[in-house]
């Protein structure tokens, strides 16, 4: 059994077995990574013994490096989660991890854009590409960020077969669920303009949303052109593309829309994520109340 082994495994259980996101899936493989390289055991007995006191002192040594609560959170949740996988190859009749607390991590709210911001942003992505239908590219998966409330890796997955676009779109989110979102016309429309500009052939087995060499488009790309439109339209840097679906949610809400209704929108499993955005709502009411009356 060597390192590449073991790192092979946690990866394939991660990605196949538990259905994780690929950007997960790197995080989890990393911090699984830097284990093997402090205690230099490269055994699944090995790594079955390690208790909570070696987890503590391994998030004690990331914490010197300068994570944060909210990062060293997420790294406790990998290293648990790498222990219990290593105890279930060892055999052990109880594979669960070691029992420890992770650091608080104070809940903060979303920030959401405001409609024009929205509208904005794809417009100033389109105008900023290199190319035209590089542009038209960037402004359909912002718009479907914005105006369908997807997922960025959600908007990236979508493949060739998706097409032609419906009122209704089928989306595969995590865990492998489906569920459907309305399209409006708007978004519709920017998807349909992409495609006739793309200078790629749509398969409906290859991804939709293509990178300048034809391959699959990168949440990067996107990241990176909605980071420029945010500088040139003077946006603070939570206005990222995960902030426009942010703001899908909190403008339904305060369209009145109801919770259940949202929450199969967002195709979030418990209705407790969903219910975040009610204090989003109360937050941006209460933002617009202060801006009318500035002595409240």
């Amino acid at each position: 059994m060597t390192r590449a082994d073991i790192l092979e495994a946690w990866q394939a259980y991660l990605s196949e077995g538990r259905r994780r996101s690929p950007h997960t899936v790197r995080a989890y493989l990393a911090t699984a990574a830097r284990l093997l390289d402090t205690i230099g055991e490269v055994d699944w007995p090995a790594l079955a013994r390690l208790d909570a006191a070696a987890l503590r002192a391994q998030l004690a040594r990331r914490r010197a490096e300068g994570l944060t609560n909210v990062s060293a959170a997420r790294e406790l949740s990998a290293l648990k989660g790498f222990i219990a996988f290593a105890r279930g190859q060892a055999g052990m009749a109880d594979p669960a991890p070691p029992r420890m607390r992770g650091p608080r991590v104070k809940k903060g709210l979303p920030r959401p854009v405001t409609p024009d911001e929205a509208v904005n942003l794809a417009a100033m992505v389109e105008e900023d590409a290199s190319e035209e239908w590089i542009g038209a590219r960037d402004r359909a998966v912002l718009l479907l960020l914005y105006g369908a409330g997807l997922r960025i890796a959600e908007a990236l997955s979508l493949t060739g077969g998706a097409l032609p676009l419906g009122e209704v779109l089928v989306v595969t989110g995590k865990g492998a669920k489906q569920r459907a979102v309305p399209l409006l016309p708007l978004v519709r429309a920017g998807v349909e303009d992409y495609v006739a500009k793309c200078p790629w052939p749509m398969d409906r087995q290859a991804a939709l949303f293509r990178g300048a060499k034809g391959g699959p488009l990168s949440p990067g790309m996107v990241q990176k052109a909605m980071a420029r439109a945010r500088t040139s339209l003077g946006l603070p840097a939570t206005a990222t593309p995960h902030a426009l679906r942010h703001s899908f949610a909190t403008h339904l809400l305060g369209a009145g829309a109801d919770l259940r209704s949202l929450q199969e929108l967002l195709g979030h499993a418990s209705l407790g994520s969903t219910q975040i955005y009610t204090k989003v709502d109360a937050a941006v009411l209460l933002d617009v109340y202060r801006s009318a009356h500035p002595r409240s």
